[in-house]
């Protein structure tokens, strides 16, 4: 067995850069965790906040965190609480101004965690922010950084495609992934963190799009790299959560002009995903999302009132950051009919349009 990799070491003005706290959530997670945290060690300052909050693992999980990384913070739950539960426990322990949140199988290339702080000054408009992350052996890239169609449906940037094709610079995005995803304190208690409710997949999403909500920018930054393994395992669990938090973030975090204005897109949308179900043998998992949704529309309305009650950005600045690109394996073969390619473009021009026209402001708030 190999001797543990130190957990902090000292670095040459490590006091004038942010702390960090990194929160990886585990699920039987042993077959991955060492190396995740391995890879991380020799990059944490003095003040960083490693912190493991570990979803009732059964194969031996919090033994391999505390022998990989001994000074690690270690939060043990009784239950799995999902993803979303327990970033929300691992940042609730911790007092650094950023926040990074780590998938137990990523693999942090030396020097990313450094520039990943270093965005906190260089981009200070910026709530949220990526790695650039990608597939083992970092020659294709698992997300440059997410897109988030105007139906809400959501996917990873340039997925599989070469590095070669990765952006040189930091960047702005339609969402940032949580494979790699690094959030100021302030910004995610401003937001509330994630919703616990969403439990997995679209929590990124949400959030993403809640902090430009809320006034900030949302980037990816290249020079931080981190390997992901990563598969499209498509299971009907999956899909129900898929859809079922798509609705969520639509109806919740959508400005009313803008809700009013895709109604229609989003009707034939939904038609038009029955089939894609039907053909993709997913259709039971979207009938029982859609029950899902129809059940928790109280929740729904309570939750919406929340959100677009801390609303400070104009409709108009919250659209820009949404995308008619269908480039998702998520929609399947619509992504390949031409003619609805054309005609979902021009209605999302449409709509654009019609937002810039009307003229609306951000909110006022008082103090």
């Amino acid at each position: 067995m190999s001797a543990p990799v130190p957990d902090v070491r000292e670095r040459e003005g490590a006091d004038d850069a942010p702390a960090v706290a990194v929160v990886i959530v585990t699920y039987n997670s042993v077959g991955h965790v060492r190396e995740a945290l391995r890879s991380l060690a020799s990059q944490l300052h003095q003040g960083d906040e490693p912190v493991v909050v570990d979803n009732a693992s059964g194969d031996g999980t919090v033994d391999a965190v505390r022998e990989a990384m001994p000074a690690a913070r270690v939060i043990e739950q009784r239950h799995n609480i999902g993803f979303a539960g327990g970033c929300n426990a691992g940042a609730e322990a911790s007092a650094a101004p950023l926040l990074l949140f780590l998938n137990p199988d990523a693999i942090v290339t030396p020097g990313s965690l450094e520039a990943l702080r270093t965005a906190a000054s260089a981009h200070p408009d910026w709530g949220a922010w990526q790695a650039l992350v990608t597939l083992p052996g970092g020659e294709a890239i698992n997300t440059s950084g997410g897109v988030v169609h105007f139906l809400g449906v959501a996917w990873a940037g340039l997925c599989d495609e070469p590095l070669a094709r990765a952006p040189k610079d930091p960047a702005e995005v339609g969402f940032a992934s949580g494979d790699a995803l690094v959030v100021r304190d302030e910004a995610w208690r401003r937001a509330g963190g994630f919703d616990e409710r969403y439990f997995m997949y679209g929590e990124d999403v949400d959030l993403s799009l809640r902090l430009r909500l809320y006034g900030y920018g949302v980037g990816v930054v290249p020079a931080a790299r981190v390997e992901h393994e990563y598969e499209f395992a498509k299971n009907e669990r999956k899909w129900v959560l898929l859809e079922r938090n798509r609705w969520w973030t639509i109806l919740t975090v959508y400005p009313l002009p803008l809700l009013l204005a895709l109604v229609p897109a989003l009707a034939a949308a939904e038609l038009a995903l029955l089939g894609v179900a039907a053909g993709g043998g997913w259709l039971r998992a979207k009938l029982r999302a859609n029950a899902r949704v129809l059940r928790e529309l109280p929740l729904i309305l309570r939750r919406r009132r929340t959100v677009q009650g801390r609303r400070t950005v104009s409709v108009r600045a919250f659209a820009d950051a949404l995308s008619a690109d269908v480039g998702s394996p998520y929609l399947g073969p619509l992504a390949a009919r031409a003619g609805l390619v054309r005609a979902q473009a021009g209605y999302w021009r449409t709509v654009s349009s019609l937002l810039a026209l009307a003229g609306d402001r951000a909110p006022q708030r008082a103090g």
